[in-house]
């Protein structure tokens, strides 16, 4: 998933004025195959009855041996060739014996974050009820509701922007951003390999969850269980919380409500540390868009792809034209810094996940208008693009038609065990 900046009025003009050159400036909708697992696999393999181990579904960017990945495209699923070999994050699937019970759908190159998809049809997230049809949210959209819906015990989703955290927060389950570098992408299609792109479980609780961690990390069992061990209750962890503009106030209380109850230590971040994180949401953007010309640039003439990703590639041709994409390199280790320096003062940062509700999917197919807008709700390219790991976490909310939301974990490098321990810790206060 390609994450935009909170957009001004200008820039949602400028960028649909931008799609109208284009062909379409809305989704092309074609009427997707009838999907037995309603859109949320493209390939379905259930389990043998009385099956009694781990169920694992495989978001489609990440190669299975035999198997054609598609990235949500239907260009690539008709011109690629089936992949020689499994990718290297799948070695501890096969290791373990887990079965896989699928490709799950995905937004088109992971460009949006909503998880429409015009070409294989849209998983609804499981939130929606007759008066909601919602968004599933993207790009990992078919790993979150296959999770949420029990089709799967974990699923495995790729984040460059908030790929897995986003549909996390959509369908009320967890979902975990790793450490860049901290698991292979050998055999994951790329969007930022070099700067964003990380391969991340999700789960519906917290101990299926660190299952999905020990399959991706050699040796977090006994990681998880030490950081259980140091850290048993909220009591002994520093939560710096970082207030974000634009967020819904009921959302704001439901995060606030969250880390009261779970007894956590919580200091407010500074307006410093703040106006750092809104020029990292922005940098983190420009990363991602002009990494995507750099890496899916041939995509972005070809029949069959939608005019919102070939609008995206474009956009990132831009961010190299202009400069924006080397200026917004040279102010990450900056960045990073600034992490640092706060992490030395607080164990971990909470923030929302999205500062808004999922809203319901479009009636008549998705808009540029519509994509940008959702981009919006988005708190989360920021670590991508410092490298740090990041919890989604559902919590209740109070006053709204849709009863949950997401809080979202962040922490140092390599502090995957360290979050879990705190998501841990949350859940089991709503019980």
């Amino acid at each position: 998933m390609l994450p935009f900046r909170r957009p001004s009025l200008q820039s949602c003009l400028a960028l649909v004025l931008l799609l109208q050159a284009l062909p379409s400036c809305t989704i092309e909708v074609t009427k997707p195959a009838r999907n037995p697992t309603d859109h949320v696999f493209l390939r379905y393999w259930p389990a043998p009855e009385g099956y009694q181990g781990l169920k694992v579904a495989v978001k489609d960017f990440i190669d299975i041996e035999g198997q054609v990945t598609s990235a949500g495209s239907a260009y690539l699923a008709k011109n690629n060739p089936p992949a020689s070999k499994d990718a290297a994050c799948l070695r501890g699937v096969r290791a373990q014996g887990a079965h896989i019970v699928g490709k799950t759908n995905a937004s088109e190159f992971g460009v949006t974050s909503s998880g429409l998809n015009p070409h294989f049809g849209t998983p609804r997230s499981p939130l929606t009820d007759r008066k909601h049809r919602l968004i599933s949210g993207g790009s990992s959209s078919g790993s979150a509701v296959s999770v949420a819906t029990g089709m799967a015990d974990v699923a495995l989703g790729t984040d460059t922007g908030g790929s897995v955290r986003i549909p996390a927060a959509c369908c009320g389950v967890y979902g975990l951003k790793t450490t860049f570098g901290l698991v292979s992408l050998k055999g994951v299609f790329p969007m930022s390999p070099k700067h964003l792109d990380t391969v991340g479980p999700l789960a519906k609780n917290i101990p299926n969850l660190a299952k999905g961690m020990s399959l991706l990390k050699p040796g977090f069992d006994e990681e998880y269980a030490e950081a259980r061990q140091e850290k048993p209750s909220g009591r002994s962890i520093r939560i710096g919380r970082l207030y974000v503009d634009g967020t819904d106030p009921e959302i704001d209380r439901a995060i606030d409500a969250a880390l009261k109850k779970s007894g956590f230590r919580v200091v407010r971040l500074n307006k410093e540390f703040k106006d750092a994180w809104d020029q990292a949401q922005k940098d983190g953007l420009t990363v991602a868009v002009a990494d995507a010309w750099t890496n899916d640039e041939q995509y972005g003439n070809k029949r069959g792809v939608s005019s919102v990703t070939k609008a995206t590639i474009l956009l990132g041709r831009v961010e190299h034209l202009t400069g924006n994409y080397d200026r917004a390199l040279k102010r990450k280790p900056g960045w990073q810094r600034t992490l640092r320096r706060t992490f030395d003062r607080v164990d971990l940062i909470a923030l929302p996940t999205l500062k808004k509700l999922p809203p319901p999917i479009p009636r008549f197919g998705g808009s540029a208008l519509f994509e940008a807008l959702t981009f919006s709700l988005q708190n989360t390219v920021s670590f991508n693009y410092s490298g740090n790991p990041a919890i989604a976490i559902p919590v209740p909310v109070e006053g709204k038609e849709i009863p949950v939301t997401s809080l979202q974990l962040v922490g140092p490098r390599l502090s995957e065990a360290e979050l879990l321990n705190a998501g841990r810790i949350v859940s089991s206060k709503r019980l």
